[in-house]
């Protein structure tokens, strides 16, 4: 086995990001040279933190032309939540999500899919988890943050084994992009180490798969309404895509800022005032501290009025969108159909080669 993962992806940060850079500016020139793997937990609807981290995003590449997989990392559910009864309405909220933000799976190169009905890209954990130890997967400061996040005791084999599955994901479709915040780099490298030595031990001279980059996030992590957390639906601190503008403006009524009237972007010293402009920023895509300098001493209540009548605005397509396609349960459900078989067919042939290389075609 070749040395011990990287878990800093393979060198510094600033490393990353200009590999990042250089990627973001030749998808614009070559976008069938990549393959982007994304996705999400089947935990819940999705919220405006992941709506400006990921889906604007995801959006953007797919009508660049970028051949794009979204997963819905079903399986995944069950390392560390119990609401197992849950992930089939999960899921169907998350495509309904996915069209209504402006994935078209019709018109693009897109294939949304769950991968639990992809068990050709399953079988790949056995090989996969022969090529890294039990040290390796316990030192992933990811997995060790989502335990600990999660308020774990009992700690599943599956949570440790999560990012080889993670590899799985990307690898059985060959993706070389992954759309990732700083944070998940860990994961993301373990990937590249079970591609590289799986290549060097089965296949040196013709190597089946690639090591997939990071596509680092270029949005500013979002925080919740509570503006010291993360935005999350576990924490109640998040505005769901789904809420309707009354039921927005009565959260943004209650989220947290300080008792400064005058108004300033300053996001170490007014971390609550400086997240809720940010999120104005967002939607109208004007500076921070432009719309700072406009509210003045406003106060917290002009700042509030005006994020509510910004966030309404962007998500108003999106919501009625969003009730139509409710209304269409068959529809939903032929988009997933649809996605698993074609996910399927891409499994099956990458199966096929990793059967050849590995000496086990009967």
């Amino acid at each position: 086995m070749s040395s011990e993962i990287d878990y800093s992806s393979n060198g510094s940060y600033e490393a990353a990001v200009e590999r990042s850079r250089k990627i973001e500016a030749d998808i614009a020139v070559n976008p069938k040279k990549y393959r982007v793997l994304t996705g999400d937990r089947p935990t819940g609807r999705l919220h405006i933190g992941h709506y400006f981290g990921s889906l604007q995003n995801r959006v953007r590449l797919a009508e660049l032309g970028v051949p794009t997989m979204i997963l819905i990392a079903d399986y995944q559910v069950l390392t560390d939540h119990d609401a197992f009864d849950k992930i089939s309405q999960n899921t169907k909220q998350l495509v309904i999500d996915y069209l209504a933000a402006g994935i078209n799976p019709e018109k693009q190169d897109v294939i949304i899919y769950p991968h639990s009905y992809v068990p050709e890209a399953n079988q790949l954990m056995i090989p996969f988890l022969t090529l890294v130890s039990n040290a390796e997967l316990s030192r992933n400061p990811t997995v060790k943050e989502e335990i600990q996040s999660a308020g774990l005791t009992n700690v599943n084999a599956g949570m440790y084994t999560y990012p080889v599955h993670q590899a799985v994901d990307i690898l059985f479709c060959k993706g070389n992009v992954v759309p990732v915040g700083k944070d998940q780099l860990p994961h993301l490298e373990l990937t590249r180490t079970i591609a590289r030595r799986f290549n060097e031990k089965f296949c040196p001279k013709n190597p089946i798969f690639p090591e997939p980059q990071a596509l680092l996030s270029k949005t500013p992590s979002i925080l919740g309404l509570d503006g010291s957390q993360k935005m999350s639906k576990s924490r109640g601190n998040a505005i769901m895509l789904s809420a309707t503008e009354d039921e927005t403006a009565a959260l943004i009524k209650k989220a947290k800022t300080d008792q400064d009237r005058n108004i300033t972007y300053d996001p170490v010293n007014r971390p609550e005032v400086a997240n809720l402009l940010m999120l104005i920023s967002l939607c109208t895509k004007e500076a921070p501290e432009d719309i700072a300098a406009k509210i003045g001493m406003g106060g917290g209540g002009m700042l509030k009025k005006m994020l509510t009548e910004a966030l309404n605005e962007q998500l108003r397509p999106l919501r009625q969108e969003r009730q139509r396609l409710e209304a269409d349960p068959a529809y939903i459900k032929s988009v997933l159909e649809k996605g698993a078989g074609k996910a399927r067919e891409i499994a099956i042939q990458t199966l096929d080669e990793v059967r050849s290389v590995m000496n086990m075609v009967i």
